[in-house]
């Protein structure tokens, strides 16, 4: 296999390149594919596309210059180098111009809004994997509606905080163009993760090149159809919009319900990262438990416009919440009763009712916690209130997150259980004995004699 069947000492160029596969791990992997792919007499690969035969030397050369440790940049390179070579193939030419001189060398040129489609296409379709080919066998695929991103590049690059022709609610003429330079800035500092999709393609296709057909089958059939495209365009979490927010989490567990009560009794326990969607419209014409969050998240705007808000590091309130107290008294100053995010108790930058009927957003001047920006298109400095049409809880924590909830639930409802075997008689509990000296501690009870 590859490096076993060499002869002697192994050479310098050997050992580099081998080190370079083993520092991110597929070493034992591509030996495998090596010795599945190559031809016994000759070790060696037979590509007819090359017209050659790749020895093993020349295999990790081609896998470390794919998908080795490398800069953020150069793999992002890499994906406008594989967009540019396959248009070629096909006679679709893109504006795209590349400095040989160098791997990773400077790139101009301006490309429409149609190739920017494309290329996250590509990219989608490279992450999916096997997941695609076993769904395209059942019916048809559907792409993702990535206009959001698409919008958010043009905007980007344009310096513009609105879409030209966002009053008509039309969609960007997809032969708009935008340059080169703008918008390799933009995926690396909005959606990085699109250079992980190249190195999962091709580790998924290996991969699929050393397990049986069965194990492939299963693992497809698991994955694929929880995860297809026509499920979740159902949800405001669209495929796309979840694409766009993270390439890496793994999304399994969602809760849908109206009204603060009812969100809590859904995350309580829930020790992993969640992501709170909703949708709303315009709202024209027409002490108790509370927390403040301050693990660090983030703030999205994903239609029409993708925008992230991560942290600015000036403050800490994330995330408010506030329910009604369980014994009311007089507060002469109440803080409200609701969902917030961002800015100060009161005040917050985005803030949703107890009912979840309404949401408040205001200006980021208000916020020192997340970076500035407008959260929707023609944002203006006063509050914004609008009605909520529907809001979605999506736990990102994994398996494990999901399982840990279900151990506190558990032991919620046994220690409940306890409460109610013990305290058979409301007028035995403890909570009736606190309701009483609280309405009136001075009244006189009888004594049982």
């Amino acid at each position: 296999m590859g490096a076993s069947s060499s002869v002697g000492k192994p050479s310098q160029e050997l050992q580099e390149e081998e080190s370079l596969a083993a520092s991110t791990g597929s070493l034992p992997m591509l030996q495998s594919v090596f010795a599945e792919l190559s031809l016994p007499e000759t070790r060696a690969i037979p590509l007819k596309s090359l017209q050659e035969d790749v020895d093993w030397v020349g295999f990790l050369k081609g896998y470390n210059r794919c998908c080795g440790r490398m800069p953020l940049s150069a793999s992002i390179h890499n994906l406008y180098k594989l967009y540019s070579d396959l248009g070629r193939e096909v006679g679709i030419g893109s504006g795209i111009a590349f400095d040989h001189d160098t791997d990773v060398g400077k790139i101009t040129g301006n490309v429409k809004l149609s190739d920017v489609l494309m290329l996250l296409w590509l990219c989608w379709i490279m992450a999916q994997g096997t997941k695609i080919s076993k769904y395209c066998k059942q019916s048809a695929y559907i792409l993702p509606d990535v206009y959001h991103l698409i919008a958010s590049a043009y905007i980007c690059s344009h310096e513009t905080d609105g879409l030209p022709n966002s009053r008509d609610d039309q969609p960007l003429e997809l032969e708009k163009q935008i340059s080169m330079p703008k918008l390799h800035m933009w995926i690396l500092a909005t959606i990085p993760g699109l250079s992980h999709c190249l190195t999962q393609y091709v580790q998924d296709r290996f991969r699929a090149c050393v397990t049986s057909k069965d194990d492939v089958d299963s693992s497809s059939s698991l994955i694929g159809e929880s995860s297809s495209v026509n499920v979740h365009e159902n949800c405001l979490l669209t495929c796309g919009r979840a694409w766009a927010i993270s390439l890496t989490f793994e999304i399994l567990s969602s809760f849908h319900g109206k009204g603060l009560s009812r969100f809590w009794s859904n995350v309580e326990g829930y020790q992993g990262p969640v992501l709170l969607v909703l949708a709303a419209k315009p709202a024209d014409a027409a002490d108790g438990e509370s927390s403040q969050g301050n693990h660090p998240g983030y703030l999205y705007a994903l239609s029409p416009v993708f925008r992230i808000f991560s942290h600015s590091g000036k403050d800490k309130n994330f995330v408010y919440s506030r329910l009604h107290p369980s014994v009311r008294h007089y507060d002469p100053h109440p803080k409200p009763i609701g969902l917030g995010f961002g800015g100060s108790v009161g005040n917050e930058r985005i803030f949703i009712d107890e009912d979840f009927s309404r949401v408040t957003v205001r200006h980021h001047a208000v916020d020192r916690t997340y970076k500035p920006g407008p959260l929707f298109p023609n944002q203006g400095f006063l509050p914004s209130e609008a009605f909520v049409l529907e809001i979605e809880a999506w736990g990102l924590g994994g398996r494990a997150a999901r399982e840990q909830q279900e151990a506190y639930k558990r032991r919620e409802q046994l220690f409940s259980e306890q409460r109610r075997k013990t305290f058979a008689a409301w007028d035995d509990s403890p909570e009736k004995m606190m309701m009483d000296m609280i309405t009136d501690p001075n009244r006189v009870q009888r004594e049982d004699r």
